[in-house]
């Protein structure tokens, strides 16, 4: 069952996203080389009680921490602790989320730490956050699920990796286990968004205003195939290569789509695709 909302409910799922976005912005300031995963998860836990919201991660399925700190082969599902400390050319992928009056919002990014990172990293990063927007920018009346799953799928699969002169050899691996998902009055809601076409999933439910979405590639630099660890949550590559993920909440309106967990609604980097943003409910 999708859950459609009103106008007035989107505008509550607003003012979560934007705890989401600061949690990241606090987040990837505190990403620094000498950092514990944890030191993020205390930062991630004082931000939401600043803002008089709840915590979304915290006690889902069990998990223990306000906040997912995925390093370097962690493709998602990281748990903060006080032994992983953060070094001078690891990747992060932060994904965090936020509750407030019952309405959720959720969201994931990519980071740098310190510096020196090999440039096939930092195109990682830019391909995944790329193709979020691409899905972001095909989420529009008329559509239906399955054009969201194409335009990420086809923009990393045009992406040549860098240093690699076989270009056969150079395809990036799209996480096949873990997609987007439906998001409102509970985290994960349908339906589930895959990041790439499946002939058996069909064509899925068309795109009508009122519906959020959680559009969220995760992109390898070798495998789709992931295992989880002993702690049953952790997912890495079965590989070891190094992954990235990004992650946006997503209305779609009357007037377009709204992303609910950037700062501008996703006014600035929407327009450069061509697509007009929703106006922002809390301007």
């Amino acid at each position: 069952m999708v859950q459609i909302k009103t106008p007035e409910q989107i505008a509550k799922m607003r003012e979560a996203g934007l705890v989401v976005a600061a949690i990241h912005a606090a987040t990837r300031e505190a990403a620094v080389p000498g950092a514990t995963t944890r030191d993020l998860d205390e930062v991630a836990r004082k931000v939401i009680a600043d803002h008089g919201a709840k915590s979304n991660f915290l006690g889902y399925g069990g998990f223990p921490a306000t906040i997912c700190t995925s390093v370097n082969e962690v493709v998602v599902h990281g748990i903060p602790d006080e032994k992983t400390v953060l070094k001078d050319g690891d990747i992060i992928s932060i994904d965090a989320g936020a509750i407030v009056d019952g309405w959720h919002g959720d969201a994931a990014y990519t980071a740098f730490v310190g510096t020196g990172h090999a440039p096939e990293l930092v195109e990682l990063s830019r391909v995944t956050e790329e193709s979020m927007w691409a899905g972001i920018a095909a989420m529009k009346q008329g559509n239906r699920l399955v054009d969201i799953s194409k335009a990420i799928e086809t923009y990393i699969k045009r992406q040549p990796r860098p240093g690699v002169g076989d270009h056969s050899l150079g395809r990036y691996g799209i996480i096949e286990d873990y997609g987007g998902h439906g998001i409102g009055t509970e985290m994960h809601m349908d339906p589930h968004l895959l990041n790439y076409v499946s002939r058996k999933r069909g064509k899925g439910p068309k795109l009508v205003p009122g519906l959020c979405l959680a559009i969220e590639p995760m992109v390898s630099l070798g495998t789709p195939q992931t295992e989880v660890l002993a702690d049953d949550w952790t997912v890495i590559t079965t590989d070891g290569t190094w992954s990235s993920h990004w992650e946006h909440s997503v209305a779609l309106t009357e007037q377009g789509p709204l992303v609910l967990t950037a700062v501008d609604g996703g006014k600035a980097k929407l327009a450069e695709l061509g697509v007009v943003a929703a106006p922002d409910p809390l301007a």
